[in-house]
């Protein structure tokens, strides 16, 4: 089973639905958290990712990620710009010459998520957008090592998603604006946190309905 660029397009369309199907929610989030404009400055991101879509899919994945991620550093305001900026920038370093199967995949994003907590100074337990990533890269290790097929891989992906999401719900806000709100932080979700589970699980929705193949 080989996954291409060639989905570029298929996939930033579905992050851009499900961003906007859940504009509301999100923003009530941010609200109560933070400024409450996580929304819109992610949406000047995947607008800016929508114009490029055509281009992105013609290229191998990680002079697409490149790409994205500079896209993203440039057109996205807040801290989201700066940490989904370098996510897609040290996965097309960790791609660069790598066969993206599920393992090489797996040591990419485990590489990229290691430079987000590098630039957001900040781990797994507070209450950001790496209480989902670190789960997702975690279980993507375990899933390799086991040899899980992909089509169960991915469905458990998204469960590690939302499961990682919710968690949040109890944690104690110790970065961003919302550190400021102490305890008052504890019972809301985090809005970073939402998006990221809500992109995570568009895009395996995608690759799940375009398997073609069994691992």
């Amino acid at each position: 089973m080989k996954f291409t660029p060639v989905l570029l397009p298929i996939i930033i369309e579905a992050i851009a639905d499900v961003i906007e199907e859940n504009a509301v929610e999100v923003t009530d989030l941010d609200q109560t958290l933070g400024d409450g404009d996580h929304v819109i400055n992610l949406q000047r991101g995947i607008d800016a990712l929508m114009a490029e879509r055509a281009e992105l899919s013609q290229l191998g994945w990680a002079d697409a990620w490149q790409k994205i991620g500079m896209t993203l550093m440039a057109s996205v305001g807040g801290a989201s710009g700066s940490l989904y900026g370098t996510l897609f920038i040290a996965l097309s370093k960790a791609g660069q010459d790598k066969e993206l199967t599920l393992q090489g995949f797996s040591n990419v994003l485990t590489q990229g998520v290691e430079a987000v907590k590098k630039r957001g100074r900040s781990d797994v337990g507070e209450k950001t957008l790496l209480d989902v990533f670190i789960p997702v890269v975690r279980y993507l290790h375990s899933a390799t090592v086991a040899e899980t097929p992909l089509p169960n891989v991915l469905h458990q992906l998204s469960e590690v998603a939302v499961k990682g999401m919710e968690s949040t719900r109890d944690m104690l806000a110790t970065k961003g604006r919302a550190s400021f709100l102490e305890e008052r932080s504890l019972g809301h979700i985090d809005a970073g946190a939402k998006t990221a589970q809500l992109m995570i699980c568009a895009i395996i929705d995608v690759l799940s309905s375009h398997l073609t193949s069994p691992t």
